[in-house]
């Protein structure tokens, strides 16, 4: 078991360092640090993560396939810029699903997870309070995903995951004049809701909380630096 962190470094499978570079790409992503159109550089990430341009495409396919990353021959790999046609399906789909999942939810709800929702929801004003971009984004994004694990559906939560992840993207193309506390705030009208079991209450308030952030999208590209991104 004692094992220098040089030698498991060594011995780790290559799966983990592609992982460990799809979660980080990933993280940057919803936390705003990775912008739309930025060129993800095989040589730059195999530097910073300390592997091999084998490890960084597997990584890189990986994200293709979650339509995160577009490989382009003869260019490289670049963040993925959704097109408006994209955006509208991607809000449209998370209006199908989080609307069930609200009701479902209604319907078994606990006490001890409301207590979870209601602490999240207490770490989200914490970070909105602080003015804390990545931390709020993150936690933000992250209610829609604990709303699917109280059903006790990992499919369904992973699904809304990776949706949120392409949201994030979109709301990085499309910068969202929507602010962090009125977001915030119509998390806590949505866990009021849940908390009465109001199904119907629960399921327009979401409708309305992913249209109001929706509607505030609009056209507004930057660009990053792949390294000050990807750092810890």
């Amino acid at each position: 078991m004692a094992r220098s962190q040089a030698a498991l470094k060594v011995v780790a499978p290559a799966s983990n360092s592609t992982q460990r570079i799809v979660d980080s790409i990933v993280e940057a992503i919803v936390e705003r640090r990775l912008m739309p159109g930025t060129k993800l550089a095989e040589a730059q990430i195999g530097s910073l993560f300390d592997v091999s341009r084998t490890v960084v495409r597997q990584a890189l396919n990986q994200l293709s396939r979650d339509r995160l990353v577009t490989l382009e021959p003869a260019r490289g790999a670049f963040v993925a810029q959704p097109g408006i046609d994209e955006a509208r399906q991607v809000f449209e789909a998370r209006q199908l699903i989080e609307a069930g999942v609200v009701r479902e939810l209604c319907a078994r709800i606990t006490p001890a997870q409301v207590a979870e929702l209601r602490a999240h929801l207490k770490h989200e004003r914490e970070a909105v309070a602080r003015t804390d971009v990545s931390g709020r984004t993150r936690l933000l994004a992250d209610f829609h995903v604990v709303l699917a694990r109280l059903l006790g559906n990992e499919v369904l939560a992973q699904l809304l995951a990776d949706l949120l992840s392409r949201s994030s993207l979109i709301s990085l193309m499309y910068q969202s004049a929507h602010s962090a506390e009125a977001s915030q705030a119509e998390h806590v009208a949505i866990v009021d809701a849940l908390e009465k079991r109001d199904a119907r209450a629960a399921a327009r308030l979401m409708a309305q909380h992913l249209h109001s952030v929706e509607h505030n999208l609009r056209l507004d590209p930057r660009s990053t630096d792949l390294a000050k991104a990807l750092r810890r």
